[in-house]
């Protein structure tokens, strides 16, 4: 068997995303979680690079490694110290986080082996048409996306809020 060069590139960046990931929650100071988690991000997007998805690598890089990356900086620096290390968690604590985790894992698996994915026969060799991907995201029907779309956006201003009123009590 003959190991390729995108299939090297492929490990290299599978191993940056799972090591950043669990560093990002393993690490006690937060100003290194959220670098990690960083890490993390941009090399998600390089493995979308690697499958020829540039719309989704665009897309990865502006909005989670650009804008809510620099949100997660911007709430650590007004509601702690820098410096400041997080409390050791309790043994209980982890094992209740691992179950959880193992469960959540198999739930995950679960569903993605188990669903028809309705829109598989149309994806072709090349990229994905951006007028289909504007229509699956923007659109009210089944399988489409506008709904959870406009719930995030309630989510991500109401958590932008909040930090703005834990920022104001001191």
């Amino acid at each position: 068997m003959e190991i390729t060069a995108s299939q090297i590139i492929f490990f290299i960046l599978s191993t940056v995303v799972l090591v950043c990931s669990i560093m990002s929650v393993v690490s006690r100071r937060l100003l290194r979680a959220a670098t990690y988690l960083l890490f993390a991000l941009l090399a998600t997007a390089g493995l979308y690079l690697l499958l020829d998805y540039h719309f989704l690598a665009a897309i990865q890089v502006s909005i989670y490694v650009g804008g809510i990356m620099v949100l997660f900086v911007f709430s650590i620096f007004l509601t702690s110290q820098v410096a400041e290390k997080l409390p050791k968690v309790k043994a209980s604590r982890k094992i209740a986080g691992l179950i959880t985790s193992v469960l959540g894992a198999a739930l995950c698996l679960y569903v993605l082996l188990s669903q028809n994915y309705p829109y598989a026969s149309k994806v072709s060799t090349g990229e994905i048409d951006m007028h289909a991907i504007g229509q699956s995201l923007m659109g009210a029907e089944r399988f489409q996306y506008l709904l959870p779309f406009e719930i995030i956006s309630i989510l991500l201003l109401a958590c932008i809020i909040g930090g703005i009123l834990i920022a104001r009590k001191k």
